[in-house]
C-alpha cells in the first residue's frame, strides 16, 4: 500500500495557489512533488492537490492508495460522495471517477501537524509559476 499525503495552499483566498504531494512507498522511499496551481481558493487547491495525486498514481500504475489530507472538507466529501457547495462539485466528480479505478482506496483526515511536509511543498509551489503539472489535467 502506498501512502500519499496531499495539501493545497493559497496566498490569499482566492489567490496564487500550490499543491504539495508526498508518495511514501513500502520500502521507505519518499517522493516529494509540488505544483503551481494558478489562481484559486484554498479549498479548490486542496481538491486539486488530491486530483493531481490520483492522476500521478494512475500514471505510475499504483493500484492501492491510502490518502492522507488535512482538509476535512475534502476527506468528508470523498467519503460521502457529496458536497453541498456547487463550486467544488466538478473536482469531487473527477476524484470519485478516478477513485473507482484503484483496487484499494482509502482517505483519512489527519491534523495539519502530521501533514507539514506536504504543506511546505504546497507553499513553495505558490511562488513557482513554472512548476505546473501538464500531463492531461
Amino acid at each position: 500500500m502506498i501512502h500519499v499525503y496531499t495539501d493545497g495552499a493559497s496566498a490569499g483566498n482566492p489567490g496564487s495557489s500550490g499543491a504539495g504531494i508526498l508518495f511514501v512507498y513500502p520500502n521507505g522511499e519518499v517522493e516529494q512533488l509540488r505544483y503551481h496551481l494558478g489562481f484559486m481558493s484554498n479549498h479548490e487547491a486542496e481538491f486539486r492537490a488530491l486530483e493531481l495525486a490520483l492522476h500521478i498514481a494512475t500514471k505510475k500504475g499504483i493500484q492501492q492508495l491510502s490518502i492522507r489530507t488535512d482538509s476535512q472538507l475534502v476527506s468528508n466529501s470523498v467519503d460521502s460522495g457529496y458536497i453541498k457547495n456547487r463550486a467544488y462539485r466538478p473536482f469531487l466528480e473527477r476524484i470519485l471517477t478516478m477513485q473507482e479505478t484503484f483496487d484499494l482506496f482509502f482517505i483519512k483526515w489527519i491534523p495539519s501537524k502530521q501533514n507539514k511536509k506536504a504543506d511546505e511543498l504546497a507553499r513553495q509551489a505558490i511562488h513557482e509559476p513554472n512548476r505546473v503539472y501538464e500531463e492531461g489535467l
